[in-house]
């Protein structure tokens, strides 16, 4: 599932499943919420490169559009992912098979060589 069929599901947030969610860190419940985005089997080599990039808009679109997350906190998440792209990174491979993180790994590793050699 993609983040943009995600968003387009209805949240659920009534009663005690907020109550569950209120009582989880912040990451954590972003990485419930994210997890399943890199897992279709397939390396979405763009998506990496996004993230590389600090382009977060689909992410953070997916998270405001959860309706779990206050401004501030979304806000929050933002500031972090910028400061560190390699949280949401690994936010999203957290659940992943062995074979499908090694693959993004791979895929991680070599933009940043890539990116070392530009510099050279």
């Amino acid at each position: 599932m993609t983040t943009e069929q995600r968003g387009r599901t209805p949240a659920v947030v009534a009663g005690r499943v907020t109550a569950d969610i209120a009582r989880q860190p912040l990451r954590d419940v972003v990485t419930a919420l994210l997890s399943f985005d890199l897992e279709d089997g397939d390396v979405d080599v763009d998506a990496v490169e996004r993230i590389r990039e600090r382009d977060f808009d689909d992410w953070g679109d997916a998270v405001t559009r959860s309706g779990l997350f206050t401004p501030p906190e979304i806000e929050a998440l933002a500031r972090s992912w910028h400061a560190d792209p390699r949280s949401l990174f690994e936010a999203l491979l957290t659940g992943s098979d062995d074979m499908t993180r090694k693959r993004y790994e791979i895929v991680w590793d070599s933009l940043d060589q890539a990116d070392s050699r530009e510099y050279a």
